[in-house]
């Protein structure tokens, strides 16, 4: 399989966590470029990096929603304000061991959210994204 996904971005304030999809991602044939930021507000300065050509705009992005700082709903809002050019076309999958049901239909809601899944992250889920996705 060719690789069909450029880059991900990996949001998620857990490090452990972090290395584990990181690793999950990287072993798959179809993704090329793991990035990873700790915070969504790292994910804001990611993304004024990728306006200002010195990182690479992501295809998708894992983003976890229990964050300290700004939480996944917070950059959720934040992202809606960026310029369109650059956030066209980025697909977000929320990534979450949440079980609340009210999360799952908030993210159902929100327009910038493709898709939420549960953590962790598998390579089943990486062709079940690509499938629903990127094809």
């Amino acid at each position: 399989m060719n690789t069909l996904v450029n880059c991900v971005l990996l949001i998620d304030d857990d490090k452990a966590t972090n290395f584990y999809n990181e690793r999950v991602v990287s072993k798959h044939n179809s993704f090329c470029k793991v990035n990873i930021v700790q915070s969504g507000i790292a994910a804001l300065d990611y993304f004024n990096l990728v306006r200002k050509s010195e990182a690479i705009k992501p295809d998708l992005i894992f983003l976890d929603i229990n964050m300290p700082a700004m939480n996944g709903w917070e950059f959720l809002t934040e992202f809606s304000k960026l310029d369109q050019k650059l956030t066209n076309g980025i697909k977000i999958i929320l990534l979450s061991t949440s079980s609340n049901p009210d999360d799952v239909r908030a993210s159902s809601k929100n327009h910038s959210v493709d898709d939420f899944i549960h953590k962790p992250l598998s390579k089943d889920q990486l062709d079940n994204v690509l499938e629903n996705h990127f094809s």
